[in-house]
Formats: structure tokens, sequence, C-alpha cells
């Protein structure tokens, strides 16, 4: 049965650390040499599979003993506050590095289920052991709901990605990159205090 506080408690998190990702950045390259729509099939199924194994591992995770989850919890948001903060510097300089890089990586432009499949690729290829991934195994970890994480996860995921898609030149033309990286870094402080603050009451 879903339980939509988890959903929203996976959802937020994931979407304010996926925005500033790379994973906004490739989406954004991919629609513009492919259709979006299929651009967003493509990306959305390979965000499916690898929150699908997310869950899974987050699963096999949550059978150790309650404190350690939480405490493997608070680690995770800790690494993200650090990794998101340290990376805010370069992001605006590094926006365009990332765009030539996933163009290459995207080929010609093609159409149909080509689009589809050189989407789930790119996507498929680019994420492992991402921050949103870490994220999702050890929401499941700790809420023991795997489909409700699986939804909160994939939905977070599928919205930054369209947003990529639909407006994503509009928004880095107002917003920029490494502001979206300190923000995302101060939630996962925020997060971990609360994950530390279960753990010691």
């Amino acid at each position: 049965m879903l339980d939509l506080a988890v959903v929203a408690l996976t959802f937020g998190p994931i979407f304010v650390v996926e925005l500033p990702d790379k994973t906004f950045i490739a989406a954004l390259v991919l629609s513009t040499r492919y259709r979006p729509l299929l651009v967003w099939v493509g990306v959305g199924l390979a965000f499916a599979l690898q929150t699908l194994i997310a869950v899974t591992a987050g699963s096999f995770v949550g059978l150790l003993p309650t404190p350690a989850v939480q405490a493997a919890t608070a680690l995770v948001f800790v690494t993200g506050a650090v990794i998101l903060f340290r990376a805010a510097a370069d992001a605006d300089e590094g926006e365009k590095q990332r765009e030539d890089e996933y163009t290459a990586r995207a080929g010609d432009p093609r159409s149909g289920w080509r689009a589809v499949g050189s989407s789930f690729l790119v996507l498929f290829a680019a994420e492992w052991g991402d921050l949103s991934q870490l994220m999702t195994v050890s929401r499941s970890a700790e809420f023991g709901e795997p489909l409700s994480v699986f939804v909160g996860a994939w939905g977070a995921l599928l919205a930054v990605s369209g947003l990529a898609v639909l407006v994503g030149r509009l928004l880095l033309s107002r917003i920029r990159l490494s502001l979206l990286h300190y923000v995302g870094s101060a939630v996962c402080v925020v997060l971990a205090a609360y994950t530390v603050h279960q753990l010691l009451s």
C-alpha cells in the first residue's frame, strides 16, 4: 500500500539534489537533439530501472539493525552535503563542459525508438552511484516501504528530467547552478541533523 508521507519524504530531497545534477544537463542536451517526449520516455525508463535496483538494495540494507541504518542514512546526507557544497564553486563554469560531453554521447539526431534507446543508454550509464541513487537506497532501508520510496524517487527524477526537457534552458538562464548546489547542500545538512537526532533519541 502506498504511504503518501514516505512518497513526499523521498520525493523532496531527491528532487532538490537532482536539480543541479548532471541528470538535468543530460536531459536538456538530449532534448535539443531528439524530440523532447522521446527523450523523457527514454530517460524515465532508465530511471525506473535504476530506482528499482536502488530500492531493492535498500530493502536488503534495511535488514540491518535500526541504529546502523540510521547512521548510514545520516552518512549519505552528510556526504551529499559535502559533494554539493564543494561542486558549487565550479558548477556554473562546468555547465558548458558537461553539455559538450553529453552532446558527444548522444551522437547523431535520431527519431522514434532509436531516440528513446539513446536517451535510455546515456542516462543509465551516467547515473550509477549518483547521490540520488544512494539516497533512494537509504530511504528504502530507513522506511521499509519499497513501493512508496520507488514512487517518490522515480517521481522526483521524472519531474527533474521533465523540467529539463521542457524549460531547461529558460531555468538555467534564470537560476545559477551554483545556487541550486548550495540549496541542495543545505537540505542535506538538515536531513542529516534530523537523522542523527533520531539516532540519539
